[in-house]
């Protein structure tokens, strides 16, 4: 095993070296993100410098908002030989693409929140209209079948 593939470090070193929580650690692990590695005699999983370095490429993906199917995309590509070069590429324009359509529903978001604000002008303290105009909305939803046909936001 070459040198810097050599197991070392417990949990919560490997944690403090690469930025990811040890929970996060033990998720990658059980999605198959990060392979199993070496045991100590105690049972303990040990992680090498690879291994760090791959929780920190995880952990830079997923802070560019990218799920845990691109990641994974990501991660075989860089383990297998390069045969479409433009792969990560594709992978890059799907999630661009993704954030894109975010971006469309956060700006409605905020345009929703605004017109909810709008309506509170602190005039009126034995009343609030906010919470009032959910209620509204709510009701509405419910009368005509519409909550099933809403977007589900993801913010």
């Amino acid at each position: 095993m070459p040198l810097h593939d050599t197991a070392a470090w417990r949990i919560g070193e490997a944690a403090r070296r690469s930025g990811v929580s040890a929970a996060n650690i033990r998720f990658y692990e059980k999605e198959q993100l990060l392979p199993p590695g070496a045991r100590a005699d105690n049972r303990y999983r040990l992680y090498s410098a690879a291994d760090v370095h791959r929780l920190r490429f995880i952990r830079l993906c997923r802070a560019m908002d990218m799920s845990l199917g691109e990641v994974r995309t990501l991660v075989a590509l860089n383990a297998q030989p390069p045969t479409d070069t433009h792969a990560a590429c594709h992978t890059l324009d799907e999630h661009l693409a993704h954030v894109r359509a975010r971006r469309k529903e956060l700006q409605a978001l905020e345009q929703d929140l605004r017109a909810l604000r709008s309506r509170c002008d602190g005039t009126d303290d034995a009343h609030c209209h906010v919470l009032d105009a959910l209620h509204a909305q709510a009701d509405a939803q419910a009368d005509t079948g519409l909550a099933a046909a809403l977007p589900k936001r993801h913010v």
